[in-house]
């Protein structure tokens, strides 16, 4: 609406706008209240919070946002190592369980102690074992025992879906089988890698128990190979030990011939030379000569003994007065004991009764009588034990110097001899010798083809291999597990890594955190209507969102709405032109008057939204052509008045920079409750700077998804360069649940009902 006194037409050449013109410094950008919240200060509070923190809700919030790129790439890195493990040919393992003890085998002894056939550790033993199982020469025993020709080995190469395909492609040359086998040691060869390339060895822990595993297409195959792999092992560890024992036994039986030759050379040499000297040895090696010393010695000894004992005997009998002083065994078996005891009765008899009767009386000179003829046979008999002392000790010295004598005589002949077998004890010893030297080399002759004749094996077969019925590889389950493993963390790792190459804008925090704009509002996407017809509707949840941007414009500033209020974006196509209509609707709603001016003059689009057209406008204003009057336009909403571009000046940036603009704004303020001017982007030309700081207010829209941060931070620069009130941002085209939240505004805008949450 407008008074009468606002001017109708140009008042001259020069002047197509009225005078006088306010001072610029009027338009000059308002400052904000001291007491409004500031986006700097919140941004900056909320980065030092979140600074030293892992905001896994972000992550979350990432993997939402582009979960149909991670269920994809999952599902199709699953579906490919399913696809793969079908084609694939099944492989299928047999196995055997084998004891392997550290057993060392006695070969032979010397001197009572074993020699052993070696000294390893557990360890080192058990791994020599595995090495060997392993080993090239085993796997060749194997494939001649199995007899693997080029045939057995051609049907072990089966295909798999992808072999046949590429095989298809380029045909593989055919080989002849028999041609195959004219070169024995190549195709023993081939089978020996064949035996190789399926072989797997496993030790079980903390026993000394070991698995063999081999793994082929064929069940029959891998079962046969497993069982022959164990057997050959045991065999070729036997035939190992009876080579070493048979090597031992050829030694031993030429060290025997030679020691044999060199015993019977020198017995020849030791009886030739006895004959000759005429030497007899007994049994024990010694002559006859120094056996008769030796007896004739000791019986010299024994004659000296039985001399010294007889003397000695003869001396105490010569010392002795009568039978009491003789010892026990010089009287012997006499019968002096039995006349001593007659007398000591007789003279018991004789004191007893010479207490009664004298001496002169008969019976006592019967008794005395008696008395003395026994002390006669007492003194009688003492005299002959003495004659048979002296006899003995006579008869000792007698033998003792015939044993002296000859002992003498032998003596001197056992000198000779002696003398004569000293060359004979030498050629003796060396017989000796070599014939222990033989008898040890025959002994152990003998226990080395006792070794060779018993079989122990220190290798045992525990469980032999069975025909496998199910396939070993590859696993259907595991495959699948690794492929959605594998699948899920290349699908998170590709939204991350898109995530972090995608610079643009995407949510409210982006706006807060990286342009320090507040957020007046957002502007959910629309999926099925236009712009045009969501903001007829008004109980959408594009309309809703629109009136709640109104509210927060009443809000921005400590005077309310800004009166000239500029709606520009970083960059063309982010909803500008929609913006700027909908909030003058809004606003004329509300019973103000509104003026609408379409300030973009290089590519004007509010035109076409609002579907008018006039060849006067802003430019002809600018440019002094034509009135205020001449190029506002009627709406369908009475209290909305439009401006549109009019004509496009070659010239945009110096048109804007005149003072009309400034008078233009000035006098519309004066006229019109609001003045929304729908601005040029401000990337890459002057004029969104320009209009920035004419207006009192800018309102920044930003597109979800579409708008660099980047850009739109060097577009902030540029209006705070220009010194423009930039009172916020607005956030269009946004898609909660594509950015990842659990809400969404529809359902939170929806009319009909109670309000609702809808969360994924």
């Amino acid at each position: 609406m407008h008074d009468d006194t606002l001017p109708v037409g140009p008042t001259g050449d020069d002047a197509q706008l009225p005078a006088p013109i306010p001072a610029p410094r009027e338009l000059v950008p308002q400052q904000p209240r001291a007491g409004a919240l500031s986006v700097d200060m919140l941004a900056n509070d909320r980065n030092d919070d979140s600074s030293d923190e892992i905001d896994l809700l972000a992550y979350w919030r990432i993997l939402v946002k582009r979960r149909w790129l991670v269920l994809g790439i999952l599902a199709t890195i699953a579906a490919g190592s399913l696809l793969l493990t079908l084609m694939a040919t099944p492989i299928y393992r047999a196995s055997v369980v084998m004891q392997i003890e550290n057993v060392e085998q006695n070969v032979v002894q010397v001197g009572g102690t074993a020699t052993q056939s070696g000294g390893w550790s557990s360890a080192d033993f058990l791994q020599t074992q595995y090495q060997l199982l392993q080993s090239r020469a085993l796997a060749e025993r194997v494939a001649d025992d199995l007899d693997l020709n080029a045939a057995a080995l051609a049907q072990l190469d089966r295909p798999g879906f992808l072999q046949r395909v590429k095989s298809l492609i380029r045909p593989a040359p055919k080989v002849d089988p028999a041609a195959a086998d004219a070169d024995p040691k190549s195709t023993l060869l081939s089978a020996a890698g064949v035996v190789q390339g399926g072989l797997t060895v496993t030790p079980v822990r903390n026993t000394s128990l070991v698995e063999i595993h081999y793994d082929s297409p064929v069940p029959a195959f891998s079962a046969r190979v497993a069982n022959a792999i164990a057997e050959g092992f045991i065999a070729s560890g036997l035939e190992r030990r009876f080579g070493a024992t048979s090597y031992a036994k050829t030694y031993l039986e030429d060290q025997l011939k030679l020691v044999k030759s060199r015993l019977e050379d020198s017995e020849r040499q030791l009886v030739a030379f006895a004959q000759k000297e005429n030497l007899v040895s007994s049994t024990d090696g010694q002559s006859l000569v120094s056996q008769n010393l030796s007896a004739l010695n000791t019986s010299l000894a024994e004659a000296q003994a039985q001399r010294i004992r007889a003397q000695g005997r003869w001396s105490q009998a010569q010392a002795a007065s009568g039978a009491a002083m003789m010892t026990g065994d010089m009287l012997g078996t006499s019968i002096i004991r039995e006349l001593q005891s007659q007398r000591a009765k007789l003279q018991g008899q004789y004191q007893q009764k010479l207490q009664v009767f004298g001496a002169d009386y008969p019976e006592m000179l019967q008794l005395k009588g008696q008395l003395d003829d026994l002390d006669k046979q007492i003194a009688a008999e003492v005299r002959n034990i003495r004659s048979t002392v002296k006899a003995e000790y006579d008869a000792a010295s007698s033998q003792e110097r015939l044993l002296q004598g000859q002992l003498n005589s032998l003596r001197t002949q056992s000198l000779d001899v002696d003398d004569r077998s000293i060359d004979y004890n030498i050629i003796k010893r060396e017989v000796d010798t070599n014939r222990q030297l033989y008898d040890g080399l025959l002994q152990r002759y003998k226990e080395v083809g006792v070794a060779g004749d018993v079989r122990s094996n220190n290798v045992t077969i525990i469980d032999r291999a069975q025909v496998p019925g199910w396939r070993f590889k590859p696993s259907l389950t595991l495959n699948l597990a690794i492929g959605l493993l594998l699948g899920l963390m290349l699908g998170v790792l590709v939204a991350f890594v898109l995530e972090f190459l995608d610079d643009t804008i995407k949510t409210p925090e982006d706006v807060e955190q990286r342009l320090k704009l507040a957020v007046l509002g957002i502007i959910p996407k629309l999926a099925k209507q236009t712009p045009i017809e969501a903001v007829k509707d008004l109980r959408s949840a594009f309309s809703e969102s629109y009136r709640s941007v109104r509210t927060a414009l009443q809000f921005s500033t400590d005077q309310g709405v800004p009166k000239v209020l500029l709606v520009t974006s970083p960059g063309p196509g982010e909803g500008k032109s929609t913006t700027s209509l909908t909030l003058a609707r809004n606003f004329a709603q509300m019973g103000k008057s509104v003026l609408l001016i379409e300030g973009d003059l290089r590519n004007p689009s509010l035109h076409k939204t609002m579907g008018m057209r006039s060849e006067v406008g802003l430019s002809n204003l600018l440019a002094g052509a034509a009135t205020i009057f001449d190029a506002v336009i009627d709406t369908d909403h009475e209290r909305l008045k439009v401006i549109l571009a009019g004509p496009l000046p070659p010239n945009p940036a110096e048109l804007l920079s005149g003072s009309r603009l400034v008078s233009l704004l000035t006098i519309a303020a004066q006229h019109y409750d609001q003045i929304i001017i729908d601005g040029p982007p401000i990337m890459g030309i002057a004029d969104a700077p320009i209009l920035a700081n004419a207006a009192h207010g800018t309102m920044l829209v930003v597109h979800s998804g579409k708008t660099r941060i980047t850009t739109a931070q060097v577009a902030v620069k540029r209006l705070h360069a220009a010194r423009a009130q930039i009172i916020g941002s607005l956030l269009t085209q946004y898609d909660a649940k594509v950015a990842g939240y659990g809400y969404n505004y529809e359902g939170y805008y929806a009319y009909g009902g109670a309000p609702q949450l809808t969360s994924r």
